[in-house]
């Protein structure tokens, strides 16, 4: 199987789009639906967690310490007002049919 690489601006809206559709995740499964590994990418959640784009939230259970993320108001207009334009500019997903020049 062949992973296609997502470019971390990609990642950083994929993060946000998921965040803004579900409201609240946990760790496992933001980083799960994003298709994101834990020792890989920890780096880009943490770093939009001190930029103020996601909220980061420790609850404790039991013995352990769940980690949930959520969107921000600065997350949700970064999104609209950077990323949107972003990926509108330099889509993602290249045309059928076109060739790399």
């Amino acid at each position: 199987m062949i992973h296609e690489y997502r470019d971390k601006t990609f990642i950083r809206k994929d993060i946000l789009v998921l965040l803004a559709e579900y409201g609240e995740l946990n760790q496992t499964k933001l980083l799960s639906y994003c298709g994101l590994n834990l020792a890989k990418h920890k780096k880009i959640i943490d770093e939009m967690s001190t930029k103020g784009l996601i909220e980061k939230n420790e609850n404790l259970w039991g013995s352990k310490i769940i980690v949930n993320y959520k969107i921000t108001e600065k997350g949700k207009e970064f999104c609209k007002m950077v990323l949107d334009p972003y990926e509108e500019m330099f889509p993602r997903n290249k045309k059928e049919g076109k060739d790399d020049e």
